[in-house]
C-alpha cells in the first residue's frame, strides 16, 4: 500500500495513551537495553519495567547488554532481575564490540520474543509508557512491523532548560539528509531515537551498522524491506537523557553522514587515484576535528569507522551461542 508522507503521518502516528491497557496475552516480547556506564539510571529503569511486567506481562524478557562498564552497571542490572550479558562475549567471534549498534546486534542474538524492543539505558525519566507505548502499535495491529518512538527533547544545563533544545544531531544532520535522500522518512519526529520496536522476523533479516549510525541505517533498511505503510511512530511525551559536549556531537554527526553514505553510494566521495595531496594523508574513516582551546589551536584525529554486521538470519546456528553472565 503506497502512502504519501502526509497520509502516513496522519494514519501511523499514535500516542502512548492509546495503549495503556494492553497486556501481553499469548504474544512474546523482549526489551533490550544496551548499556555503558549507566549505574545512575539502569536501576530505576529496571524497577519501572518490573512494575509494568508484573501487571501486564510486558515485556516478557528483559536483556541488558553491558559494555563491561567499570561503574557497576552489570551488577546493578543483575540485582534488579535482568538477564545480563557482556557485549564482548556475545558473538565473540566478531571481535571486540564496536559501539552501540554492535551491542544491539549482539543482544538480538539472545532475544526470545516475537517482538523485540530496544531502549536507551541513560534516560532519567523513564516511564512505563516508554515500553507499552512503543510496543503498542505492533501488538494492536498485525500490519505494523516497526515502530519508532517520538518525543520532545529538552536541553537542560544546570537549572535552565530549553524545551526543544535537545536532539541537535537529529535536527542539524539526520533530518536534512533524510529530506534530501529519503523523503519518505521525513515524517519521523525522532529518526535517531534509541527506542523502537520491530517484529523479530524483520530485524533478524537486516544488517546492523555499528556505533551511532545504527538507527538511521535500520530506518532506511526497514523502509526498503516492508515499506512505509508497515512503519509507525508513537508519541511518548518528553524524554530527558544525557547531553553530549558540542565536540562529541560533531563526531556523532560525522558518523551519521558516514552511515548515510553507506546507503547512498553517491555520498561516498573517493579521491581520484592520480591526484596526490591531502587525500593521500588520511583514510576516509578518520575524522579530523580542528578546535580552539585555552592552550591554543589543536587538530584532533578520531577513528570514525562504521562496520556492517550481517543479518542474524543468514548466520549459522553455531555463531549464535551466547555466554551469559547471570
Amino acid at each position: 500500500m503506497d502512502m504519501t508522507v502526509w497520509e502516513w503521518f496522519r494514519r501511523r502516528s499514535f500516542h502512548h495513551g492509546d495503549y495503556r491497557g494492553l497486556v501481553a496475552g499469548d504474544r512474546t516480547t523482549t526489551l533490550i537495553l544496551p548499556a555503558r556506564n549507566v549505574a545512575a539510571t539502569i536501576g530505576p529503569i529496571l524497577d519501572t519495567v518490573a512494575g509494568l511486567q508484573a501487571r501486564t506481562g510486558l515485556p516478557g524478557q528483559v536483556v541488558v547488554v553491558d559494555a563491561d562498564s567499570p561503574d557497576g552497571t552489570a551488577d546493578i542490572a543483575r540485582a534488579h532481575g535482568a538477564e545480563v550479558y557482556s557485549e564482548n562475549e556475545l558473538l565473540a567471534g566478531y571481535g571486540p564490540t564496536q559501539g552501540k549498534g554492535d551491542a544491539m546486534w549482539r543482544g538480538l542474538s539472545v532475544a526470545r520474543g516475537d517482538i523485540v524492543m530496544f531502549a536507551d539505558a541513560d534516560t532519567a525519566d523513564f516511564g512505563e509508557h516508554f515500553v507499552y507505548g512503543t510496543l503498542g502499535p505492533l501488538l494492536a495491529d498485525p500490519g505494523i512491523r516497526f515502530c519508532k518512538a517520538a518525543y520532545r527533547r529538552p536541553y537542560a544545563t544546570g537549572e535552565k532548560s530549553v524545551v526543544d533544545g535537545g536532539g541537535r544531531v537529529t535536527e542539524l544532520m539526520a533530518k536534512p539528509l533524510l529530506n534530501r535522500f529519503y523523503p519518505e522518512l521525513t515524517g519521523f519526529v525522532q529518526p535517531l531515537a534509541g527506542e523502537f520496536a520491530a517484529r523479530r522476523d524483520l530485524v533478524v533479516n537486516l544488517p546492523f551498522l555499528t556505533g551511532y549510525g545504527v538507527e538511521i541505517g535500520l530506518l532506511i533498511d526497514v523502509l526498503a524491506h516492508v515499506g512505509l505503510a508497515a512503519m509507525a511512530q508513537v508519541d511518548l511525551g518528553v524524554r530527558q537523557n544525557r547531553h553530549q559536549p558540542l565536540r562529541d556531537l560533531a563526531r556523532m554527526s560525522s558518523v551519521i553522514l558516514h552511515a548515510m553514505s553507506l546507503r547512498v553510494p553517491a555520498l561516498e566521495r573517493r579521491p581520484p587515484a592520480d591526484v596526490p595531496g591531502l587525500w593521500a594523508l588520511r583514510r576516509p574513516e578518520i575524522y579530523l576535528h580542528a578546535v580552539a582551546t585555552e592552550d591554543g589551536l589543536r587538530l584532533d584525529e578520531h577513528l570514525s569507522d562504521v562496520l556492517e554486521r550481517p543479518a542474524l538470519a543468514r548466520m549459522g546456528t553455531g555463531d549464535l551461542i551466547p555466554n551469559a553472565l547471570w
